[in-house]
């Protein structure tokens, strides 16, 4: 079994149930995504750069759908908060599957992937 699996296998519920569904729809809108097992957490890579990460940061009830460059996506997708005071990564906070809007969700991560795209390096602050 991979490392990522068995991490999303360790989760409690909700959380494994709305990482494996965020997954699902990460997979079928980007089929080019690399999924890798890094820090500890799931990275999804596009572009050969990473684009995406879940977490469920301590002391949390939520998942934390982290786009690497979301500082760039904010004000497009407002739904993009910055709770931790990070300086370039922004995300979504879902503490059930049905705090996931999924038609805008699928739009965002076609936008960030663009973006990624075009850009030289992931982590640029």
């Amino acid at each position: 079994m991979k490392l990522v699996d068995q991490y999303f296998l360790n989760q409690k519920e909700p959380y494994q149930s709305i990482m494996l569904y965020v997954r699902g729809i990460i997979f079928n809108a980007l089929p080019e995504v690399e999924e890798r097992y890094s820090y500890k957490i799931p990275f999804y890579n596009c572009h050969g750069k990473p684009m995406i990460y879940l977490n469920v940061l301590k002391g949390k009830n939520y998942v934390d759908v982290a786009f690497v460059q979301g500082v760039l996506l904010e004000k497009e997708f407002p739904v993009l908060k910055n709770d931790n005071k990070r300086k370039q990564v922004r995300s979504i906070q879902l503490r059930a599957l049905e705090d996931l809007d999924h038609d805008n969700f699928v739009k965002l991560l076609h936008v960030a992937s663009k973006i990624l795209k075009d850009s030289k390096k992931a982590w640029f602050l």
